[in-house]
């Protein structure tokens, strides 16, 4: 049987491209509409320890997102054309990083209902990462 069309070779691909458009649609988001976003977190964060950081934490939250975006796309384009695991293995990394920055601002914001959403994806990111792990040993 073709490896491509093996289980783990298709949750492989498919994991690597949710977590594509997950994040680039996220971070895409943020660069079109960088001022609504401003706006409405600089709102969300104004009680919290974080209410002076927001714009640069919006970058560095911008720029996470879309790198892991594209590694995870590019990585999941990869793997289809040379099976190398490397790229949308990173992608799923920075994928965890990203949620893992996401769910500490809602949980110092106390938007526990929030973080409690960021969850779900967080797992996803690991099995990502898991399912990818053939290219570290």
């Amino acid at each position: 049987m073709n490896e491509l069309l093996q289980p783990v070779s298709i949750a492989r691909l498919l994991s690597a491209l949710f977590l594509g458009v997950l994040f680039l649609q996220s971070g895409l988001d943020k660069v079109f509409d960088w001022k609504g976003n401003l706006s409405w977190l600089k709102e969300h964060f104004a009680q919290s320890p974080l209410r002076n950081m927001v714009p640069m934490l919006l970058g560095i939250i911008t720029l996470t997102e879309l790198a892991a975006g594209l590694m995870s796309a590019v990585g999941a384009g990869l793997f289809l054309v040379t099976g190398g695991l490397w790229l949308s293995a990173s992608g799923a990394a920075l994928s965890g990083l990203a949620l893992l920055m996401l769910f500490t601002g809602q949980r110092l914001a106390k938007d526990y209902a929030g973080a409690a959403t960021l969850v779900s994806y967080f797992i996803l990111s690991l099995v990502t990462l898991l399912l990818h792990s053939s290219w570290m040993g």
